[in-house]
């Protein structure tokens, strides 16, 4: 899975994973404020199975290193993002008897619940909707709808069926968790539920502008992703895996603005549970660092899938943070827009190292952050959706 002409191998990986099954989950369609849920756990290890073409060299298998890995999890819409963020670990690590230490004395001591490996985790537009809502082409999806959710009313228990409100969610985890529900509800209406949601989330948390408010949950990502490639180039650098647990939100706006839905249309949309966008960072045998990504769209699919960015399977690290970092928002957009996804490392986003980049991307990015502000309140006003 790793590019086989780069002599260095794979140095490190930014991983972006969906949350695992839950229950029930409700966003209020006006804000995206939401209600706590409960998760079930899941967990993959590709890049921690020495047998794997996309294992990380240096990385310490069963006995954790927390210096290697850097944890952060979406903190909004109660905890089901962070539970699941500790359910994965527990499956990547898990409890052994080699987790001990020596104490002064000589005594060896192993962890309770038998080795059981603590790994941190750091836990993490309305404008944007009003626009939405009125907008010709929200109209428009609304008018397709319509039909569906007139059929679908008496199955969703009461709740609104307008489009804005659309009822994917609850039709998703009923037939997961209700077999009542699951025997009663038509063959298609699952499928149709799916569709609508798909479209819908698309134009919510994406946009046909790359710095726009839409694409607010990618933006407040990249800040992250840029920093850790940046640093896993370094030669002092000890962290080999660099996690996000989040929800289905920034996976939409990553597949629009790497332009990777052009190649492949069909990973548009809400990606399943337990997904993981994986950016794989290599080097060459001169040195210079290459960051791929890869898609595995929940449990379904047994393999990391090869995505294109900006046309290429792999671009130079360079390239990459020169064409997204214009769409990252500082730390003082957040306070000016009151957007509701809470900034993590509040410090780290207003300033973002960029190890690994030459010096023409650092100083296009610096350039980059004091527009910000400026660029997305340009976007907002005068970029209307049609």
């Amino acid at each position: 899975m790793v590019n086989t002409t780069s002599a260095a191998g794979l140095i490190g990986v930014v991983l972006l994973a969906r949350h695992g099954d839950r229950l029930g989950y409700y966003q209020h369609p006006n804000t995206y404020s939401s209600t706590q849920s409960y998760i079930t756990p899941l967990w993959f290890e590709t890049h921690l199975d020495p047998s794997s073409h996309s294992f990380i060299q240096g990385i310490n298998r069963d006995v954790v290193d927390v210096d290697q890995l850097f944890i952060r999890a979406d903190s909004g819409g109660g905890n089901v993002v962070l539970d699941s963020a500790y359910g994965l670990l527990q499956g990547l690590y898990p409890p052994t008897s080699a987790s001990t230490i020596t104490l002064a004395n000589g005594s060896t001591i192993t962890g309770p619940l038998g080795g059981y490996q603590y790994v941190p985790v750091d836990a993490y537009f309305q404008f944007h909707l009003a626009r939405l809502y009125r907008s010709a082409a929200y109209q428009q999806m609304a008018q397709n709808a319509a039909p569906f959710l007139t059929a679908v009313a008496p199955y969703v228990d009461g709740l609104s069926t307008n489009f804005s409100n659309m009822v994917y969610d609850y039709i998703n985890v009923q037939s997961i968790h209700n077999k009542t529900f699951y025997e009663a509800l038509p063959p298609t209406f699952l499928e149709q539920a799916r569709h609508h949601a798909n479209v819908l989330r698309s134009v919510v948390f994406s946009d046909t502008v790359i710095n726009s408010i839409g694409h607010i949950a990618t933006r407040t990502i990249l800040p992250e992703i840029i920093s850790s490639l940046g640093n896993m180039t370094e030669p002092s650098n000890k962290v080999k895996l660099a996690l996000t647990q989040l929800d289905y939100k920034p996976f939409i706006g990553l597949f629009n603005v790497t332009n990777a839905t052009l190649v492949d249309p069909d990973i548009a949309g809400i990606a399943d549970y337990a997904s993981v966008l994986a950016f794989e960072l290599s080097k060459d045998s001169a040195g210079q660092a290459s960051v791929s990504m890869k898609f595995k769209n929940g449990t379904d699919d047994k393999d990391f899938r090869q995505l294109t960015m900006f046309g290429k399977t792999s671009v130079s690290l360079d390239n990459f943070i020169a064409n997204l970092a214009v769409s990252i928002v500082s730390q003082s957009a957040f306070i000016l827009f009151y957007v509701s996804f809470t900034p993590l490392h509040s410090g780290r986003l207003s300033t973002i190292p960029m190890n690994g980049a030459s010096l023409a991307i650092k100083q296009s990015y610096v350039v980059a952050r004091s527009t910000i502000s400026a660029t997305i309140l340009t976007s907002m006003v005068m970029a209307p959706i049609k």
